[in-house]
């Protein structure tokens, strides 16, 4: 027998719709061994077994094994009795040894009887199974001695075999079984079945009778006392342990005369006998069946079991994670039967785990109770704000948004100058006022939108949101100087945006212009020229002549009409937010970009974490206005505190219904706050990595030349896999910007630093965002800890914090010491113990100890913010002014 067959008792209590407890104490009274609980296995022989019994087919009963033993029987005075009549042992009131109907086993009462009075019990011997023979309480018999000193007077063969009852041809019983009447001789033993034999003890007869004192001799109606050992409702001997195997006897059928005899006995009890045989054969499914006799601690046994497990109801609502605890009290059963269904499913949780809602559907609807599943807070609020989709037939066609972006030194404000001139020349005449930045640009009746304020913070921090505000990137090169550090920040911005690029060369008037090397410089970026049989729009300008304007005004109405930008203006609006000031005397001020729906003065809004109601609506030539449609930038007034840049913008009905939506956002952007909402880091980017959280690991890196940026790039990039894939999201050369932070928050990036160093302003908001920084001297060292992070194998021991930084101001040179630099504390302090390292112009050109601390000639151990100090470092003296100290000191961590 392999294990795969054999089946575990709560799969069969499914199977034959019975609670896995009492199954389980079926299994008991069947003596199947090694059944513990619920997850117990169960041999086929005793599957097949209790499925016959629950479906009412009993096997035969099984052969006698030895013949059985006639015992001689003592006459009795001929008094009127009812025939004894035995089911044998029962387990919870199933029959399990009975009486066969064969012919040969059986012998008919109304036959005459034998020679000596009585007739021969065929019946085949219980097995014993080494039953423990404990002696019952010894009882007094009807003429005063005890029960156990009259069976000293039994011939031996009453141990192992019954005596049976018989009738005379006066209807006249003979034989001592079962008898107790009044007129009983001395050493009448007790009927008792086949097995193990013990002394009697006072136990129940038919009537139920169990109270003290002297037993009734008689019934009304001059009907005898005595009874039947295993009569209806009566307790027979308990049954002995039996093979697992071995088939259960069917339920016997009484003659028509006992029938008739049995009748006029029973009509005071609940069973009739018309109806006892049949109740008998499932009687073991009624749980109050023998409760009369059984003992005080199985009563309050059945009492427990009642009353422990109250009715599971059967609807609950699930909207989100539920924790086990909270499911058991919806589900009404204990939080230890849910751990077990849920230990069934292969899932390891305790009663203060939460659940997701997938699984806690599936266990509710194990237990039989429907589930409603209904969205999470936030899920509605973003079911409100997003609103119902646009049909085709409501879409019109709405401008470009451009966004300008470049070198500084490139000429993007000169371009963008020029195209507002020609605005104004092919427009009314009179100047303009640029109160916000974005400008709306008519060509050939066509509208183009551009915006010239967002940079690459405000860039990316709307990349960060999720908001899509631009439509086409205008990439500005000068001709004279080609692709700077700054213009592949920016494509790389535009790339992450996924924003399709046009690029305006710029300066060609210029003598050196030279737009055969912007586009070739380009290509390594992966911007190539149409001319040169790519997909990218260049487009030769220059901002001083005007020369390619229109050019590149066409060009960006025909990238437009590529994209096809459409947009119902017949709703209401929704857009998003690209700049906020606070003005001193019109409060709170926003810049929202309109991407769909119309929006009207007097309109409730709700923008992040704020809301309000549109006091006025100001254009970008500074006119009031009463409405704005898609793609126009409008200044919004009426906000109840200052919005961030790229929040969502979006009209409600209700300001109330706005006020909850703001209130809901702002507790969750406090609990984000937290210590727990951290950034990723190398340490536990293995740990998302199991948890398929990431499936690529970001890099910003930053180096102090551009060969070494390159180097550390395509090296990092080799270290890809199947599984894992190294993205360097930007490469450059100089310090670590505030720029740079941002984008690796953003796309959750980690910053490697090869031989640079950090911005104080970069270093705060990267403590604020939990970036993670690493800076590194030896180029071999930042390969080992990203391929021991793919690998899972880092092991931190050191953590660099940054203590404070100094400026060099003045320089000494004293005699057989060295240079000592005059230098002032502008943040942070400076520890004699620390390490120090030298900032030339961004670069890292020493790191080494403080030789000495010195402060008006005294030896200090540390010198705070706002104080000057005189800092010698230990072997070297290449000190010059405008150098900065950055001081700082390793902390051992533990390796996670």
């Amino acid at each position: 027998m392999t294990e795969k067959e054999k089946v575990r008792v709560y799969e069969l209590a499914k199977e034959v719709k019975l609670d896995s407890r009492r199954l389980i104490d079926l299994l008991h009274r069947l003596h199947v061994e090694n059944i513990k609980n619920h997850m117990s296995t169960v041999e086929p022989e005793a599957v097949q077994t209790v499925k016959n019994i629950m479906e009412g087919k009993l096997p035969p009963e099984p052969k006698s094994q030895e013949p059985a033993v006639s015992e001689p029987v003592r006459k009795t005075e001929p008094t009127p009795s009812v025939p004894a009549h035995s089911e044998g042992p029962t387990v919870a009131g199933t029959p399990l040894v009975s009486s066969s109907h064969d012919e040969k086993n059986h012998v008919s009462t109304s036959a005459k009887p034998m020679a000596n009075g009585a007739r021969p019990d065929n019946r085949s011997p219980r097995p014993t199974n080494g039953r423990d023979n404990r002696p019952y309480p010894p009882r007094e018999g009807a003429n005063g001695r005890s029960a156990a000193s009259a069976s000293s007077n039994r011939p031996a063969s009453a141990s192992t075999s019954r005596p049976q009852t018989s009738y005379n041809a006066g209807g006249t019983r003979t034989g001592g079984a079962g008898y107790n009447g009044g007129n009983r001789p001395a050493g009448g033993g007790e009927r008792r079945g086949p097995g193990p034999s013990r002394p009697s003890g006072p136990r129940p007869q038919g009537s139920g009778y169990n109270g003290p004192g002297p037993r009734p001799s008689g019934r009304p109606g001059g009907a005898p006392a005595g009874a039947s050992s295993n009569r209806s409702g009566g307790t027979g001997p308990r049954p002995a342990s039996r093979p697992i195997g071995a088939p259960l006897a069917a339920p016997p059928t009484r003659p028509a005369r006992e029938q008739n005899r049995r009748g006029a006995y029973n009509k005071d009890r609940r069973t009739t006998p018309a109806m006892s045989s049949g109740r008998r054969k499932n009687a073991w499914e009624d749980e109050n069946y023998g409760s009369k006799h059984r003992s005080k601690s199985q009563k309050n046994q059945v009492k427990q079991q009642e009353t422990v497990m109250p009715p599971v109801q059967r609807h609950i609502i699930i909207s989100s994670a539920i924790m086990v605890k909270d499911l058991a009290d919806q589900l009404g059963v204990k939080a230890t039967e849910l751990i077990k269904r849920l230990i069934g499913l292969g899932v390891m949780a305790g009663v203060n785990q939460e659940l997701d809602r997938e699984t806690a559907v599936i266990i509710a609807t194990e237990f039989g109770a429907t589930v409603e599943e209904r969205a999470t807070q936030e899920e509605q609020e973003e079911i409100i704000l997003q609103g119902e989709d646009d049909s085709p037939e409501s879409l019109t066609e709405r401008p470009p948004v451009v966004t300008v972006m470049g070198h500084v030194d490139h000429g993007k404000t000169s371009l963008l100058d020029r195209i507002r001139a020609t605005r104004v020349t092919q427009s009314e005449a009179g100047g303009i006022t640029q109160h916000i930045g974005a400008s709306v640009i008519e060509w050939n009746d066509r509208k183009v939108v551009f915006l010239d304020t967002p940079g690459h913070e405000a860039f990316t921090s709307m990349r960060a949101r999720g908001a899509q505000v631009t439509d086409v990137a205008v990439l500005v090169v000068a001709a004279n100087d080609g692709v700077m550090p700054q213009t592949v920040e920016a494509i790389n911005h535009a790339k992450a945006a996924n924003v399709p690029i046009v690029v305006a060369i710029n300066k060609i008037d210029l003598p050196g212009a030279n737009p055969d090397k912007v586009r070739t410089e380009l290509s390594n970026y992966g911007l190539i020229a149409e001319e040169w049989g790519g997909d990218t729009i260049m487009v030769p300008v220059s901002a001083r002549t005007g020369e390619g304007i229109e050019n590149l005004l066409e060009a960006l109405i025909l990238q437009a009409d590529v994209l096809e930008l459409k947009a119902n203006s017949q709703r209401a609006a929704q857009g998003t937010i690209i700049e906020a000031k606070l003005d001193k005397g019109r409060g709170p001020v926003a810049t929202v970009l309109v991407s769909r729906g119309m929006l009207n003065v007097g309109d409730v809004f709700v923008a992040g974490a704020v809301y309000g109601r549109v006091r006025a609506l100001i254009n970008d030539r500074g006119q009031r206005v009463k409405s704005a449609g898609p793609s126009m930038p409008v200044e919004v007034l009426g906000f109840n505190q200052l919005p961030e840049a790229g929040d969502d913008f979006v009209i409600l009905a209700d300001e109330r219904q706005a006020k909850s939506i703001a209130d809901s956002r702002q507790d969750r952007i406090r609990r984000q706050s937290e210590p727990n909402a951290r950034g990723v880091s190398l340490d536990d980017f293995l740990q998302r990595l199991k948890d398929e959280a990431v499936k690529e690991l970001n890099l910003v890196i930053k180096a102090d030349v551009h060969g070494s940026a390159e180097a550390l790039a395509q090296s990092v990039s080799k270290l890809s896999n199947d599984e894992v894939r190294v993205r360097v999201l930007h490469a450059g050369v100089g310090s670590i910007t505030e720029t740079d932070v941002m984008l690796a928050q953003a796309s959750n990036a980690i910053i490697v630093g090869f031989g640079v160093g950090v911005e104080n302003k970069a270093r705060q908001i990267a403590e604020k965002e939990h970036v993670d920084i690493r800076s590194y001297r030896v180029i071999y060292d930042a390969i080992d800890d990203i391929n021991k992070a793919l690998r899972g194998m880092l092991e931190p021991k050191f953590q660099e914090v940054i203590l404070g930084r100094a400026e060099v101001r003045e320089v000494f040179r004293v005699p057989k010491i060295g240079a000592i630099g005059g230098c002032y504390v502008t943040d942070g302090k400076i520890l004699r113990s620390g390490k120090v390292r030298v900032l030339r112009d961004g670069a890292v050109i020493h790191e080494g100890n403080i030789a000495s601390l010195k402060r008006f000639k005294d030896d200090v151990r540390e010198v705070a913010t706002g104080f000057e100090c005189g800092i010698g470092l230990e072997k070297f003296n290449d000190i010059k002014v405008g150098d900065i100290f950055e001081a700082f000191s390793e902390e051992e961590v533990k390796a996670s």
